[in-house]
């Protein structure tokens, strides 16, 4: 077992005054103009800004020296996110003390992740075992074992480098294993543990060695504190903290009308969101991703992120893991060319009146176990120009609310990726789905269920499912309005 001593590292937070003096002055940082990977941290400052969690207990404490601690053993999926959504090939260096092992327990770094529930990691197990491992959507598939010491109260450095479709893990030097195929293309990093407690320290990613050049030109967000050193302090945005991302290099425009294949969009910084923001008018969110509320989990208990009133617009958002309750209107609202990385509980719930109107307008959602779109409330909601992947319905009028208000869905425009009902709505309420240039992508056997009718009922009690497929009178559509791809 490897112990190391500390050396002090801090992570670069490049503010918009800092940006402004790199291009002048053309002074080299260590990140590279060509998105490489590129972040340190020590928590020498005791904070743990610029990740995200999803999950479990976590602080900065003291342990010879300051160090990440998650101290909740029960949590079966406790984690802290860091860096870019795009960074490709690079290596991730850390070291990690496991201090409790529970029933399958584990303790890992985490590369490549493009979701809370989708990455590639290194586990250390109780029994004095490592294990490589592709977590897909949560579903884990093991890519290589080796038996290297993992036991508690000792540090351990570990190492994760991605290249490709190839990665390789070690722990204190020796090789868990070294795989081709299976991995996600691009991603952030990550600690993690589940059922198990531990300590991370010297987080380190380097894409081929840290390239001296220029900062990008991409503007950064101009929100972001001005920094003169490798560390500074975030600016508050309402309820929400912002720093840059460590690499931006592009940012993606809205999808123009009429386009449902917009490509994801990759984030011009990052805002940590400690606690609800309430939006009245207009947040232009400028393409910078929102995290850190919630479990990432299915929990009906959690707040939203963004709370919009009656009328107001969000546009340009990017919305990672954890997002808790993700978005709620409690009118009418509009929503324009937002992005959910991960649904948590719900995307987005419409909680407005009889009359009220909610647009959805571009963006796309991925990985919702269960729904996308909850309409609690009433009126008529319209998506259009969006995509979903990785879901169970991307609409459903509720069934079981303690006000039975009739709904009205209009989806035109929409692109469908292994979600298994487009529209869910209440027959008897007299809710309606209409439905048209509807697209199911990678669907042979045409599964997908496009509208589905239920049989709505009361508080506590479960809807009754009728039926599905266009009726006339329900579910508005005619085949030729969907397209199997």
């Amino acid at each position: 077992m490897a112990q190391h001593g500390k050396r002090s590292a801090r992570r670069w937070i490049v503010g918009t005054a800092a940006v402004g003096a790199l291009l002048a002055g053309s002074v080299a940082v260590g990140v590279s103009a060509s998105a490489d990977a590129s972040f340190r941290d020590d928590f020498e400052d005791g904070k743990a800004d610029g990740w995200s969690k999803s999950g479990g207990t976590w602080s900065v404490v003291s342990d010879d020296s300051q160090v990440l601690r998650q101290t909740n053993a029960g949590s079966e999926h406790a984690r802290h996110f860091a860096g870019d959504s795009g960074w490709t090939d690079y290596t991730l260096r850390a070291r990690t003390k496991p201090t409790s092992y529970g029933t399958d327990g584990a303790v890992s770094v985490v590369a490549r992740a493009t979701s809370a529930t989708t990455f590639v990691r290194l586990a250390l197990l109780p029994g004095n075992r490592a294990q490589l491992q592709a977590v897909n959507s949560g579903t884990v598939r093991v890519l290589a074992t080796t038996s290297v010491p993992t036991g508690t109260g000792a540090w351990y450095s570990v190492t994760l480098q991605v290249s490709g479709d190839r990665t390789t893990a070690t722990v204190d030097g020796t090789t868990v294993g070294t795989v081709s195929g299976g991995l996600p293309a691009r991603g952030r990093i990550g600690v993690s543990t589940s059922r198990a407690t531990a300590a991370f320290d010297d987080v380190t990613v380097t894409a081929g060695g840290t390239v001296q050049q220029p900062a990008p030109s991409t503007p950064a967000p101009t929100t972001a504190t001005p920094s003169t050193s490798a560390s500074a302090s975030p600016t508050a945005i309402g309820t929400a903290t912002a720093t840059t991302a460590p690499s931006p290099t592009k940012t993606t425009t809205p999808a123009p009308s009429g386009t449902t294949t917009a490509a994801w969009p990759t984030a011009t910084g990052s805002v940590q969101v400690p606690e609800t923001i309430e939006v009245s008018g207009t947040l232009d969110g400028g393409l910078k991703r929102y995290s850190g509320i919630g479990d990432g989990g299915q929990s009906e208990s959690q707040d939203a992120m963004f709370e919009l009133a009656d009328g107001a617009t969000l546009r340009n958002v990017i919305i990672g893991a954890p997002a808790g309750d993700g978005v709620h209107c409690t009118g009418s609202c509009t929503l324009i060319n937002v992005w959910w990385e991960d649904v948590g509980e719900d995307a987005a719930t419409f909680k407005g009146g009889t009359n009220a109107a909610y647009t959805v307008d571009g963006g796309g959602a991925r990985s919702a176990s269960d729904k996308v779109f909850q309409h609690n409330g009433g009126g008529t909601l319209t998506i259009r120009n969006f995509q979903v992947e990785n879901a169970g319905k991307l609409y459903r009028s509720c069934g079981n609310c303690a006000t039975s208000y009739e709904r009205h869905v209009v989806l035109d425009r929409v692109t469908v990726t292994n979600t298994k009902t487009v529209a869910g709505v209440n027959a008897n309420f007299g809710d309606t789905a209409t439905l048209t240039n509807i697209t199911v992508v990678g669907d042979a056997k045409k599964a997908t269920k496009i509208c589905t009718r239920f049989q709505g009922t009361t508080p506590g009690n479960e809807p009754t499912q009728l039926g599905s497929g266009p009726d006339g009178t329900t579910c508005l559509y005619r085949e030729s309005d969907i397209t199997w791809r």
